[in-house]
């Protein structure tokens, strides 16, 4: 094993930086958003954040200083089994992305989002859970 590494001498590659690079040579995208991953930053969130409900999903938005949009998603268990679950976070993901660039070209303010995904999430579309947040989501940021 250790031959390999003394032919080149070369160090081998960070771990995840030649899937990052591959994905984005073939999507031609980049994440242009952080993901929230802390439980801190969760609970300050749900207590000091200002909340939008939908039918699709309750949305939690707080303004932070600098930096990119961070994007949480939480689903709980009443949302269904792994796959259900697993889809819904999928689909606000992927809604997400597609509104990101449109805040970050009308606001200069960046934000910190977290989507909680309700029951009906996961058999809603993904343009459902975009024109949802259009409609609710970017009217409370482009007002502040």
């Amino acid at each position: 094993g250790d031959q390999k590494w003394q032919k080149s001498a070369r160090t081998p590659p960070r771990k995840g930086q030649k899937k990052t690079e591959l994905l984005i040579s073939m999507t031609g995208y980049k994440k242009k958003y952080v993901v929230i991953k802390s439980n801190r930053d969760f609970s300050y969130l749900f207590k000091k954040g200002e909340s939008i409900v939908t039918y699709g999903f309750v949305c939690y938005i707080k303004p932070r200083r600098a930096g990119k949009n961070r994007l949480g998603i939480v689903t709980g268990k009443k949302v269904g089994n792994a796959v259900k679950r697993n889809r819904a976070r999928r689909i606000i993901r992927e809604a997400f992305r597609m509104i990101d660039p449109i805040i970050r070209e009308k606001k200069n303010e960046r934000y910190d989002f977290v989507f909680v995904a309700r029951a009906k999430t996961p058999s809603l579309k993904t343009g459902q859970i975009l024109g949802l947040m259009k409609k609710n989501v970017l009217p409370k940021i482009m007002q502040e």
